[in-house]
Formats: C-alpha cells, structure tokens, sequence
C-alpha cells in the first residue's frame, strides 16, 4: 500500500528544484522503509476464513429455517441450533442479517411465532448462552462459546411478522440516528405514496427492515446502513408481483428518502410518510447495504426481477439508481471458495447483498457450503461439529452469504499549530509526517524541515498544547498531567536542516506507560534544536503539529 508523503504547512516546491527533489526522493524512501504489510487472514485453501483487513466490516445474510425460536433445543449435538452457532462463530460477521426466526411451528417445536421481546431473548441466548428460559436447563451451544470474546450485542427484531417469522440484524456496533428523524432502526419502511416507479405501499408482507449503524469515528469517516428483506416466496405469477413491487417501493424510499435523489434533502417530493420526517440525507461517506432472502434468481426469472429493482430501480444504467449518486448499486456475486456455486437454496441463488458502490466495495464475497470444503481446511467452530460436512444442510435449507466491504476510513485531519521561529536557516523548523496514524500499522514516522543544518535536537510529544516563549521561539507542547515524553537519544541533522525519527508503538515512550499512544488518543508533537549560529540563546523550537490516532 503506498503512502503520501505529507507536508504540513507549505509546498513542497517553496523549497526551489533542487530541494524539492531532494525531499521527494527522501519521502519515497521513506515511505518503503516504513510501510508494513498487510497480515491476510482470508485463505480457504490454507484454512483460513478471516478478514484479510480487520478495518473492513463483514456482512452475512442467511436464512435459517426457523432453527432460532423460542422452543428449539439450545443444545450441543447435530442439531440445527448447534450448526447456526457453530458457522456464525466460524465467520465472526460484524453484522449479521437474519430471515426466518421465531417460527416454533416452521421448525416443529412449537405452535406460534415469538414475541419480539421474546425472539430478542432468543439471539442473546443464542450469542451468549445462559438459561433456557423455555424449556428449562441451560444453553449449551452457542456462538460466543465457539468464538470466545466475540459478541453481538446489539439486536433489532422486526414487528413485523407473516405469523410464522421475523427478520433480524444483529451488529457489533451501536444503532444511532443518522438523518434527524429521531429512529435509529425501521421495522419497514414508511408508507410511500405513489410516484415516479413507486406503485405505493411498503415493503411487502414480511416489511424491509433498516438499522443505522454509528461505526467507531476514529476508524471510519462515515456510519452505515443495513437494510434486511426477506421477500414474498412462491413461483406464482402474483407472487412475484408482490417482490417487485416491495423492491420499487424500497428502491424509492432509499433514493429520494435516504439519499433525497440528488437534491441534497430528503423526501423531496413529499411522498414517504415518514414520522417524524427525516430532517437530512445520509452523510456522505455512509453507504446503504441491503441483504436478505428476495426469493428470485435473476439469472434464470427471464424478466426484470426484485434485485435488479432494489439495485437500479427503473432506468439500468440511468440517472435513478439507488447509489447515493444515482447510478445502480452493485450487485454481489459471491461464489463457493471450493466449487465456485453461487447457488444458495439448492441449485439458485435467492440470497443477496446490494450495495452503494460508489462509497464501498468487496474486498471478498462468498457463499459457504461445509460439504464443499476438505475436512482439514474447515474452520475450527464447524469441524467441531458431530458431522462437519453436513454442518451447513442440517443448519439450514440455505446457505449463508458473506461479503468483507471496504468502508471509507481515516483519521480525524492532523493539524500544525503555534508559532513557526525564524532560525539561521531560513523562517523556521517545519514539523511533517510520513506513514498511517494506524496504532496497528506502527509506521508513523516524525519529521522536521529547515532547521538549523548538522545540528543536534530531539522530538518530544505531550497531550496539550501551549504557546509560551522558550528560547529563539515557543514550546508548543505542554505535559497536562501525563507529563512530556522525549524520543532519544538526540539526533543530529543533514546540511539541509532535516531529519526524521520513526515513531515504535511498540517501545517506550510512545509503546508504554504514561506515554503510550493508542487509538483514539491526540498528542502533540515538536523539535527542539540548537542553532548557535543565530545568536540569542543558542537553541530555537519547530512550529507544533496535532496528530489523532486510529486503530
């Protein structure tokens, strides 16, 4: 990955040709020195099933038959309970899409669906374990067992119901409001009175449901929204009536709701009934995810099917996608690591992602399908299973679909600030930066230019800023109650005045103590140095720079 070599305060070119190329020579090299490799996780064929990013944010979408309800038996075995635990700790997804809970009578157990707050005790049950507070005793297999430190515990359970099911999301992250109308999570979308491509309605018999997700600031610079559908089943001609226009009515409350359809406000033709209205469209740098069960495979329908609706609406290729730009969301085409089936209910596909592409992308989709994979490459949670191979068929009648998604990420700006001292070189030490501000990464380096040339100085960073004058400038970095940490030993520059210091996160000062930098934590930085040659007291200070760090 290729880093930019960042200056602080004025161009590179201020410095005149010769300089200039000098600094941008010594910024590539710097850059390779300092750059570390990503560690991949994803190899199927090695046995490996993990992110090959932990920034990416993993989605998966499964349908599963009725096996989360209330009166199933939440115990170890090969029983399908069991088989969901096992192959959701497999993935660790950081949000999960679910389809078809809470039917006790679909799984042949019990006679009605459950409450929402009972189906929400269910999946905490399932994720975490504890009693069965339905048929007695404990839960014995369950995802959190299987993934020890892993948890999902935030759960929204659709109120709408078919009488037999409900949908679920579960995330890793918190629910937060992101564009004013006070409701973090739908159960459907609003009503949509008739427009454009939109027939009116909601979102079909079993509603669409929306989560909006706050990621952590510090990693991502936008939040995100995930959308669950599980569509009208049934072969029949009015069947598919209804998924098409459950999926217009979605694809217009995402373009003009979610998005305002290219005018910068939402609902702009006063057509959703939303209550209260949403004040503003998503930010930015949030994208819409949608995942589910649409019960149509659109290779083999022979028509415009429920995906296409919800990724194009209605011009494929136009100006009225559901991208936050108006172009069409993409479309995943997750296959089997193994035997390259994109099939997830027998043979055809009927599970997706869609996404807003021009904000995020796949970095890997597929589906999974235990009796593909060779025994020893099955991950741990699933090979631990009475019969590993069947893990997935006695799970469910579908298969699950993950996809990594590359979000946008960043830290918050890093800024200079203070006063920039004359020296005998020239106006004065420039503080500059080279790496990722990535704690995980560990290839941060500091850097000065223009200070005094071939002599001695050291960095030193605290956690506040002051401006006080201190010898031919001003200390710009004060302690606060931690105190000042200075990188030694001292360090003398080139005939230009530079230099530069790598930053260890793993080694005293900045990998321990009252000096440790860690994600989410702002220091400050300066260079103290001589420079007998201007006179005065013999010593001057950079200018101060502000560094936010990630994970």
């Amino acid at each position: 990955m290729p880093f930019s070599f960042r200056l602080l305060a004025r161009p590179v070119e201020a410095f005149g040709p010769q300089s200039s190329s000098r600094r941008l020579l010594a910024s590539l090299v710097f850059a390779v020195l300092f750059s570390l490799p990503l560690q991949a996780q994803w190899n199927p064929s090695a046995g490996q099933w993990g992110k090959q990013d932990s920034v990416d944010v993993r989605l998966m979408t499964w349908n599963v038959q009725d096996g989360l309800c209330s009166t199933n038996a939440k115990i170890e075995g090969q029983n399908n309970w069991s088989a969901l635990a096992r192959i959701v700790a497999a993935f660790e997804p950081d949000v999960l899409l679910l389809q078809e809970c809470g039917d006790n009578s679909g799984n042949g157990t019990g006679g009605s669906v459950d409450s929402v707050s009972t189906l929400s005790s269910v999946m905490d049950r399932f994720v975490n374990g504890g009693t069965d507070s339905w048929n007695g005793g404990s839960v014995t297999a369950y995802v959190a067992k299987y993934a020890p430190g892993y948890s999902l515990p935030f759960v929204y359970v659709t109120s709408n119901t078919d009488n037999f099911n409900r949908n679920v999301i579960l995330s890793r992250f918190p629910f937060a409001d992101l564009n004013g109308d006070g409701k973090t999570t739908l159960s459907d979308i609003p009503n949509i009175n008739s427009d454009a491509y939109a027939p009116g309605g909601d979102g079909g018999l079993r509603g669409v449901q929306f989560v909006e997700i706050d990621l952590p600031n510090g990693t991502y610079l936008g939040d995100l929204v995930v959308a669950n559908a599980h569509l009208k089943a049934g072969s029949q001609s009015s069947s598919h009536d209804q998924r098409i226009e459950a999926a217009q009515n979605v694809a217009y409350f995402i373009d003009y709701g979610l998005n305002g359809a290219g005018t910068g406000s939402p609902d702009p033709a006063g057509r959703i009934s939303d209550n209260p209205q949403m004040t503003s469209i998503l930010p930015a740098d949030t994208p819409v995810i949608l995942g589910g069960d649409w019960n149509e495979d659109e290779s083999s329908n022979g028509t415009k099917g429920p995906a296409e609706w919800l990724a194009r609406a209605e011009l494929t290729g136009g100006s009225d996608g559901t991208d936050r730009d108006r172009s069409d969301m993409a479309l995943d085409n997750a296959q089997d690591a193994f035997n390259g089936s994109v099939a997830t209910l027998g043979s055809v596909k009927f599970d997706y992602f869609a996404w807003q592409d021009s904000i995020c992308s796949p970095r890997l989709q597929f589906v999974f399908s235990s009796n593909a994979v060779p025994g020893s490459l099955l991950p741990p949670a699933v090979a631990g299973f009475p019969n590993p191979a069947a893990t997935t068929t006695v799970a469910s009648d579908h298969r699950p679909v993950i996809v990594d998604f590359i979000l946008p990420v960043g830290c918050p700006q890093t800024s200079t600030y203070c006063v920039l001292s004359p020296n005998s070189f020239g106006s004065g030490a420039i503080l500059l930066w080279t790496g990722s501000q990535s704690v995980a990464q560990n290839n941060f380096s500091i850097g000065v230019q223009s200070s005094a040339p071939s002599q001695f100085g050291i960095f030193y960073y605290g956690s506040t800023q002051v401006q006080v004058p201190f010898g031919d400038g001003f200390r710009c970095v004060g302690g606060g109650a931690s105190g000042t940490f200075r990188f030694s030993p001292a360090q003398q520059s080139d005939i230009f005045g530079d230099l530069s210091r790598f930053v260890d996160m793993t080694q005293s000062p900045a990998g321990a103590g009252a000096g440790q930098i860690h994600a989410g934590s702002t220091w400050n930085f300066q260079y103290w140095y001589r420079d007998p040659a201007a006179g005065g007291t013999g010593f001057n200070l950079s200018n101060g720079l502000s560094v936010p760090f990630c994970p």
